[in-house]
């Protein structure tokens, strides 16, 4: 129930004000005359102005205490004061609500005052920019900058409520033009409505297409990779529907514009009268539709993303892959073809307007073009899924977990697919094929987290792959994953070097908790946004030289915004530490290092020493820079790359460079994807 109250209080609010701030922008558009604020019809819709103005101020404090409700999970609090001023002083979303509160207080005001005093052009353009500043603050709380409070997100999601309120604010003013009930001298004349249309025209081409952009670009944020859902989950069934009505919300306006608003133009009565008929039919019918509009994108605003959308059973046998199926033979020339049959489809709209095709015949063959060209394109680019294919990983991507998902890939995989996952086990059946490369063929960039979840579930048919599911619990299989992933990325890190290429954060380093020897604890997620972090993993004493070049330079690296974290690869005895720590000033772990060191190893191949043979082996020194973002950005493998930063000068030219770099949003996700 609350959540019903919830949507309709939304909508309410952002209705009022996009009316309130669309009808302000047509009545400057069109004053261009000042006799025009005289009319009866602009008279009767600016009384309805306090009335929305008190709307919005109503609709925020129904939105206060919905969203008190919702957020303590207490249905009375719903009517509890304490309880809102609690939400409004303790957090975030309070303290914008009082901005978008004292907001509408001035638009109220605002629109009082001026009401009583003779009307001028520039008072319409004040009242819009009034009624603008509720409905930005309001963007502050959308799911465009819950992930990320930025100029980047925010504005375009502001821009589309602007233009949206261009659009459909301006609705209202042509229904009060075109149903003007006074009398015959009062009623403006065809003329007269055609002219103030046109003059709103000559700007709602353009602003139709920016709401379009704009909303292209909001969408793919909140979308982002995770196409899918688009046809799979709440979010996107609701954006669908909100397209679909948008769609037909341009074709009324396309033949408002084109058809109908030229008839009031001209000198035929009759025709005059069947283009005001038309326009009041269906600017009306624009209208009950842009609410419908307003609605699903009010419940839209309140769902949860696409990107964050869960999707545990999809629905379909097969999925669309271009990275899957872009090198199969045939499928790059039919998907070609398909996009220009697709284009001759939209040519055909073109063609059956200019010559004047009957209304059938202007539907059916682009119609049919279209779907043929869809036919052609999709099939090629189709492979199997399962219902697990979009499951998205439940266990993070930490050391903790890659060192387990170590662990079972020695006891379960090894035979098969070989000590580094090459597919060069001693288990080889010459009846079925090879084991997969897991390590160096792009095997985990072309299918899912949520495929191979499956794989490792229910097996291969075809293959000697046997499922875990009735051997390993969820979480094991997870962990397996993570593993996976960490190996495939750390053949990718064999570009890293000890020079940091500008701008160019790719590999996320793995998380990891610790303890360590100055009794500090914590994360490498505490660092984000606040220092880079050099991991140091070491054998005693074989880096004693080392630690005293550290420790010489610490002020130095301390200064430049970084950390210096030690990981011993061995056990390290009592008198070991102490040797160590009456060296170093930085810490050095003492709990956390065996996964630590178990997810970097995995990080040490180097281009020219690619290290597949056998176990591989395990350098006695690497040396790691995490950026303030919790991206890996360089590495120093001494026993493979000699000098590297022995020179001290070498590793803080590196790190005053990443200093020195902007802010890399968004930081690397806490799951493999």
């Amino acid at each position: 129930m609350i959540e019903i109250i919830a949507a309709f209080v939304r909508w309410s609010q952002l209705t009022a004000n996009l009316i309130l701030f669309g009808s302000c922008v047509f009545f400057a558009i069109i004053g261009s005359q000042k006799t025009v604020f005289e009319t009866p019809w602009v008279i009767r819709l600016e009384r309805v102005f306090p009335w929305m103005a008190g709307v919005v101020l109503l609709g925020l404090i129904g939105i206060l205490a919905t969203t008190t409700s919702e957020a303590t999970a207490n249905l009375a609090n719903f009517w509890n004061p304490e309880a809102w001023l609690k939400i409004v002083q303790q957090t975030q979303i309070g303290h914008i609500w009082v901005a978008r509160a004292l907001l509408a207080c001035v638009l109220l005001g605002v629109i009082l005052l001026f009401r009583r005093i003779h009307r001028e052009r520039w008072h319409y353009f004040l009242w819009a920019v009034v009624a603008s500043l509720p409905l930005i603050a309001g963007t502050l709380m959308s799911h465009s900058s819950a992930d990320e409070m930025s100029s980047q997100a925010v504005v375009p999601y502001a821009l589309h409520i602007l233009f949206a309120g261009v659009w459909f604010g301006a609705l209202p003013a042509f229904l009060f033009i075109l149903y003007s009930n006074h009398s015959e001298v009062e009623k403006p004349s065809n003329l007269a409505i055609a002219n103030y249309l046109k003059k709103f025209s000559a700007i709602a081409l353009p602003v139709m297409v920016l709401l379009v952009v704009t909303g292209l670009i909001v969408t793919d944020r909140l979308v982002d990779t995770f196409y899918h859902t688009l046809v799979s989950s709440p979010y996107g069934w609701l954006l669908n529907a909100k397209l679909s009505i948008l769609a037909i919300i341009l074709v009324i306006a396309f033949q408002a514009r084109n058809k109908w608003l030229p008839m009031l133009s001209g000198g035929d009565a009759q025709q005059n009268s069947e283009g005001v008929v038309h326009l009041k039919k269906w600017v009306g019918i624009e209208f009950i539709l842009a609410l419908l509009l307003v609605l699903i994108a009010t419940i839209l605003a309140n769902t949860l993303p696409a990107k964050h959308m869960v999707i545990d059973n999809w629905p379909y046998p097969f999925r669309f892959s271009i990275n899957a199926t872009w090198d199969e033979p045939n499928v790059q020339e039919m998907v070609w073809l398909g996009v220009v049959l697709f284009f001759v489809a939209l040519g055909t709209v073109w063609l059956g307007a200019k010559n004047n095709w009957n209304r059938m015949k202007r539907i059916l063959v682009p119609g049919l073009l279209g779907i043929s060209s869809m036919a052609i394109a999709l099939p090629p680019l189709a492979i199997e899924a399962y219902p697990e294919t979009y499951l998205k990983p439940t266990v993070p991507f930490d050391a903790i977990s890659i060192s387990n998902g170590f662990r079972l890939f020695s006891e379960h995989c090894v035979n098969c697919h070989g000590p580094q996952g090459k597919g060069t086990g001693t288990v080889v059946d010459p009846e079925v094929r090879d084991p997969t490369d897991l390590l160096t063929e792009e095997h985990t960039a072309k299918y899912t987290v949520g495929n191979v979840f499956h794989y490792l579930s229910h097996g291969i048919p075809g293959t000697k792959m046997p499922g875990f599911a009735a051997s390993l619990s969820e979480e094991d299989r997870w962990d397996l994953i993570n593993f996976l992933h960490a190996l495939s990325r750390g053949f990718d890190a064999r570009l890293l070097g000890t020079m940091i290429v500008p701008e160019s954060p790719v590999i996320a380093s793995p998380v990891f908790n610790y303890s360590a020897s100055d009794g500090s604890d914590g994360n490498l997620k505490d660092f984000r946004l606040q220092k880079n972090v050099v991991l140091v993993l070491f054998s005693w004493p074989q880096a004693k030289e080392r630690f005293f070049q550290l420790a010489a330079a610490y002020d130095r690296i301390k200064a430049l915004n970084t950390e210096i974290l030690a990981v011993p690869i061995h056990a390290l005895g009592e008198q070991e530490l102490q040797q160590i720590v009456s060296i170093v000033p930085f810490p050095v772990v003492t709990e956390g290092w065996p996964e630590i060191k178990d997810s970097y190893w995995l990080y040490r191949r180097i281009r020219t020493v690619p290290d597949l043979s056998r176990k591989g082996m395990f350098p006695a020194h690497m040396e790691f820079v995490t950026d303030r973002f919790g991206y890996l950005r360089a590495r120093w493998v001494a026993q493979f790359e000699g000098f590297g930063w022995q020179n001290i000068s070498a590793l803080t030219l590196q790190l005053t460079q990443l200093n020195q770099e902007g802010e890399i949003m968004p930081p690397p996700g806490d799951h493999a994807h």
